[in-house]
C-alpha cells in the first residue's frame, strides 16, 4: 500500500487550504471543484499514467510532518476497522524532496522506500544515499520501484539494487502490471528482487511462474487497482486461480485505496465475489502474506497463530 495513495479528497483539499497550495482551478479541471468531483474523476481513470497525474498533484499538499501524520492516522484507522493487524506501507520520497520537502520530514514511521521510475536513475541514487543509514538501521525495511512502468524496464536500477543486496537490504519492484511479463523476469534476474509487486502478467510465462513458485517469491496483487487502471477488465480476469493452482505465493493489497475506491477489505470481498475461494484457499493466501512479509520472525509467528485460531473458529 502506498501511503500517498490513501490521501482522500477531503483531506487533500483541507491540507491544500491550510498549506496555501494552489491546485488546478475548476475551470482548468472540473475535478477540483469539490471532494465529490475528485472522487467522480477517480472512477474514470484511463491508464496508470492518467492516475499518476492526479496522484502527484495530490502529493503537492503534503508539506509538514503533521500532514504526513494526519495521512497515516487516517489510513491506519481505516485499516484497523477492516481488521488489519500488520501493514507494510511504502512511500515515494523523490516526489517530496523534489519540491523542497526534507527527507526527514517524510520518513518517520514508514517502511518501504520506493524509487520513481519516471525520474532519472541518478536521482534514485541520491535518494538511496540519503536513506541508506535508515535502511541499514531498520528504520526503513526495504526498497521498491514504482510509478510509470511502460518504457522503464527495471534493469536500469540494477546498480542501486546490487548495492542494496550487498547491504542486506530487502528488495521489491513493480513489474508486470502494465508492463510485459519480461519486466518480471528482468526484475528477478537484474534486481534480484525478493517480492514482485502487482505481477499479473506472470501467468503469461508458465516457466517463469514455476520458477517464482519454486523460489517462493511472493506476488503482491492489487485487484481493484488493476481494474481501475484498465490492466484487466474485471477482477475475475486476474490470474488468481492460476497462482493458486501453480503454487505461486501471493497477497491481496489495496495499492492506492483513496484513488481506487477500495481499501483492503473491499479488495478481499472483490476477490471472493469473483473466485468464491474456500476457507482453505484463503488460509493459503493469508499464510503466504504473513510468511512473505518483511517483519521479524517472532511477529510472523504471532500472526500465523492468530490465523490458525481464526480458521479453526470458522471450520
Amino acid at each position: 500500500m502506498h501511503l500517498e495513495g490513501s490521501l482522500e479528497p477531503s483531506l487533500l483539499l483541507s491540507l491544500a487550504a491550510g498549506n496555501g497550495i494552489t491546485l488546478p482551478s475548476p475551470e482548468e479541471d472540473p475535478a477540483f471543484a469539490s471532494a465529490d468531483a475528485l472522487l467522480d474523476r477517480y472512477s474514470r481513470f484511463t491508464s496508470l499514467d492518467d492516475f499518476l497525474h492526479y496522484y502527484f498533484i495530490g502529493m503537492s499538499v503534503l508539506v509538514r510532518a503533521q500532514d504526513f501524520e494526519a495521512l497515516a492516522s487516517e489510513y491506519f484507522a481505516r485499516a484497523h476497522a477492516d481488521g488489519v493487524v500488520h501493514a507494510e506501507v511504502s512511500f515515494d520520497p523523490q516526489a517530496h524532496t523534489g519540491r523542497g520537502v526534507k527527507y526527514a520530514t517524510v520518513v518517520d514511521g514508514l517502511l518501504i522506500l520506493c524509487f520513481l521510475r519516471h525520474l532519472p536513475v541518478g536521482d534514485a541514487a541520491v535518494t538511496f544515499g540519503d536513506a541508506k543509514e535508515d535502511l541499514m538501521s531498520g528504520r526503513l525495511v526495504g526498497i521498491g520501484l514504482d510509478s510509470s512502468e511502460r518504457g522503464f524496464p527495471p534493469g536500469a536500477w540494477q546498480l542501486i539494487y546490487a548495492q542494496a543486496k550487498d547491504a542486506n537490504i530487502k528488495r521489491t519492484a513493480h513489474a508486470g502490471e502494465e508492463g510485459p511479463v519480461e519486466y518480471i523476469r528482468e526484475a528477478l534476474e537484474k534486481l534480484d528482487v525478493e517480492r514482485i509487486d502487482h505481477g499479473i502478467r506472470l501467468a503469461e510465462d508458465e516457466g517463469l511462474m514455476k520458477e517464482v513458485a519454486q523460489k517462493e517469491i511472493m506476488v503482491t496483487l492489487c485487484p481493484l487497482s488493476n481494474v481501475r487502471l484498465k490492466c484487466v477488465k474485471e477482477v475475475a480476469d486476474l490470474p488468481i486461480r492460476e497462482f493458486l493452482n501453480g503454487g505461486v505465493p501471493f497477497s491481496i493489497n489495496s495499492d492506492d485505496p483513496a484513488y481506487f475506491s477500495g481499501y483492503i477489505l473491499d479488495n478481499y470481498c472483490a476477490v471472493q465475489n469473483a473466485f468464491d475461494l474456500t476457507l482453505g484457499e484463503w488460509k493459503s493466501v493469508a499464510t503466504a502474506a504473513i510468511v512473505g512479509s518483511w517483519c521479524e520472525e517472532s511477529r510472523k509467528g504471532v500472526m500465523l497463530a492468530k490465523l490458525n485460531e481464526l480458521v479453526e473458529d470458522y471450520s
